[in-house]
């Protein structure tokens, strides 16, 4: 009788689910300290959503950093990680990496202005410290036993010292972000914030005319819920056939969906001469139309100070006609268009869906976790790094920042969980 030698079976010290921005920086540091490391990712190749970023250009960081930059139910959940890895730090590791910055106002982006750069870097840096990585795994469980983790997948187990969910949340599907780390999570005991799509467009329940789709003007853009104001930001906003879409509407509408969530009725509260109070706007239009108006109808008044198709829309809601001679026009018509440019008002309906938005706000609970290592309370070597955790930034960096620290931080500790030994 033949006798076959059984295979023995591979017990990496960390095993991370999930190859994107958090999981790839999470490996790295973990195999920096010598741990046998393994990516498991579903997608076909790792990293996906780092080239989407930035418009392409990976914005990598910004050199503003604070708490006022981050969200979640405790964005100050963020200092301790930042304390260890936070923006001189990211700038360094890129620059040993071979990313020549280049800062724009603050924002970094590699001098090629290609994400592919740092992609390809980071990929090279995983291949320097010989980390395996496995593509195309769909993982139908992972348990944990007494030595450890087992992810049972399609083609076969996986074993690992300690696990790192570096997953995602549902944000851009496409690249690989399914929500499937939540049901892991759940599966672990944690709870989380409810996920809701944020930087992503806003849906107004009576949008603008379809030949309005493109116009762009800068504006401040607030936000209220059942009334209250929640957040605002001044930047270039752009008139959809669905709504308000723009830098600044993708900076307030997570707030926007998270008051949606729980059933408040949101508005937007649409300043279009953000530059001027109301009475000096009120004073420049009189001069417009009284001083400098003689010939000219309501519409070319306007002519210069919005774009065309924008100020006939402003002029039918303060119900004015737009071929109307200036000198028929009262000061009362001009305060109620003064005031239509001020507090130009929309009922938001909905976000766009998750696929539209470029992150997830809400996710696995902060108070779960360890605030120095991001290891979990409930069990022993399952860490967690990235958008699975409720933390999410603004445009400008913050999103993949949050991505670089928190993977640090989590692929150090699990490597020192791993190679301790499994009992603290």
């Amino acid at each position: 009788m033949e006798i076959r030698a059984l295979k023995k079976k591979t017990i990496y010290d960390v095993v991370i689910v999930g190859g994107g921005a958090a999981g790839i920086t999470a490996a790295v540091f973990a195999a920096e300290k010598k741990a046998r490391v393994l990516i498991l990712e579903h997608m076909e190749t790792i990293g996906k959503k780092i080239l989407a970023t930035g418009n392409g250009k990976c914005n990598y960081t910004n050199r503003k950093q604070g708490v006022s930059h981050y969200r979640g139910e405790d964005p100050a959940f963020v200092l301790p990680v930042m304390e260890q890895f936070g923006f001189e730090e990211t700038v360094a590791f890129f620059g040993e990496l071979g990313i020549y910055p280049k800062e724009k106002n603050g924002y970094f982006y590699p001098a090629s202005e290609q994400a592919s750069s740092v992609l390809l870097v980071l990929k090279m840096r995983l291949r320097q410290l010989g980390v395996e990585i496995e593509c195309g795994v769909g993982i139908r469980s992972i348990r944990q036993e007494k030595n450890g983790f087992v992810f049972e997948t399609k083609t076969g187990d996986y074993y690992g010292k300690s696990c790192i969910l570096a997953t995602g949340g549902y944000a851009a599907k496409k690249t690989g972000s399914d929500g499937s780390g939540f049901i892991y999570a759940k599966n672990f005991g944690h709870h989380l914030s409810e996920p809701v799509p944020a930087l992503v467009q806003l849906v107004a329940e009576k949008p603008f005319e379809k030949e309005m789709a493109g116009v762009r003007t800068i504006a401040d853009v607030r936000i209220f819920a059942d009334g209250k104001l929640l957040h605002h930001d001044v930047g270039e906003l752009q008139l959809t056939d669905y709504g308000i879409s723009g830098i600044p509407v993708f900076q307030v509408s997570r707030f926007a969906a998270k008051a949606l969530k729980m059933g408040q009725k949101v508005t937007t509260e649409l300043d279009l001469f953000p530059s001027m109070e109301k009475d000096e706007l009120f004073l420049l239009l009189k001069k417009r139309f009284f001083d400098n108006g003689k010939g000219k109808t309501a519409a070319e008044a306007l002519i210069g100070l919005f774009p065309e198709k924008l100020g006939a829309v402003l002029l039918k809601r303060s119900a004015i006609e737009a071929k109307r001679d200036t000198s028929g026009i009262s000061e009362k018509e001009l305060f109620a268009l003064c005031k239509q440019i001020k507090q130009f008002r929309l009922n938001i309906e909905k976000t766009n869906k998750f696929d539209a938005a470029q992150v997830t706000a809400g996710g696995i609970l902060t108070k779960e976790l360890d605030s120095l290592t991001l290891e979990s309370k409930f069990v022993k070597g399952l860490f967690f790094a990235g958008e699975i955790i409720d933390i999410d930034g603004e445009c400008g960096g913050y999103n993949l920042q949050w991505a670089w620290s928190s993977g640090a931080v989590a692929g150090s500790a699990a490597a020192d969980y791993a190679r301790k030994g499994m009992v603290k």
